[in-house]
């Protein structure tokens, strides 16, 4: 891969989803993985109290055998109240330790299982534990290792723009939530870690949004959807900064707390 694209010197760089993520992260030893609506406030949520989530990148018939196989239990969608536990952070905060959850979240699974193909470490990283994965990782960054910080985004509609495949549709709120690690990675370290411009940038945004980050996320694309499904609880849950102590890594296709 070229070096303008890789950018080496830099320990932290930020990228876009499955493009970014193999761009970047062959040449980085740790991948953070960003999905604040909702995937990885979820596995946040669910790991500081204790949980181990494992994420499945379909949610069809082939859930249910991959949960039997694993002992765990399966997220439903959130509108089926037979299910206890869904795809909804404020319902995960009432989740009790010990429980194995399969997590069906086409896109941050995916970006999960790609980033530990690619031989690096993976953590999941939101606004809520911005703090404690800054702090994780600048403690990497001490030891000479590279990160990269890779926004989720979501996904334009194939069939609706009339084209071959899904594209990229970048979110603002993964924009945050990665400019929120990258943040708490430079507040953590006694010296300035090297950042690409790239990753000063979500830094940036994110520093800009901070005091209404709220209102931001309500007001964003995808806070709106949730909204309309009426799921401003999960909006207002993922936008608590800081809120989890806690790092989820991914061992075995499954997120446990370090």
């Amino acid at each position: 891969m070229d070096d303008w694209l890789t950018q080496p010197e830099c320990s932290v760089t930020f990228g876009w989803g499955h493009e970014g993520l193999l761009t970047l992260g062959p040449t980085c030893d740790v991948v953070v993985i960003v999905d604040v609506l909702r995937f990885t406030s979820c596995v946040s949520v669910a790991c500081a109290r204790g949980a181990a989530i494992l994420p499945f990148e379909w949610n069809d018939e082939r859930v249910g055998a991959y949960a039997a196989e694993r002992g765990a239990l399966v997220a439903g969608m959130r509108e089926d109240t037979h299910q206890p536990w869904s795809l909804s952070p404020t319902d995960l905060l009432q989740i009790p330790a010990g429980t194995r959850l399969v997590l069906p979240s086409p896109n941050g699974s995916a970006l999960s299982f790609r980033g530990a193909e690619l031989g690096a470490d993976v953590v999941a990283g939101s606004l809520r534990n911005a703090r404690a994965v800054g702090a994780w990782l600048a403690a990497r960054i001490e030891e000479g290792e590279r990160v990269a910080v890779i926004a989720s985004g979501e996904r334009y509609s194939a069939e609706r723009f009339q084209s071959a495949t899904d594209s990229l549709r970048p979110a603002v709120e993964d924009l945050y939530g990665a400019g929120a690690v990258i943040d708490r990675i430079v507040q953590a370290r006694a010296a300035e870690p090297k950042l690409s411009p790239e990753a000063w940038s979500a830094c940036a945004a994110f520093r800009d949004a901070e005091p209404t980050m709220h209102d931001r996320l309500i007001d964003a694309a995808s806070g709106r959807e949730l909204l309309e499904r009426g799921w401003r609880d999960d909006v207002e849950t993922c936008a608590l900064l800081d809120a989890d102590d806690c790092v989820p890594q991914l061992s075995n296709r499954t997120y446990v707390r370090l």
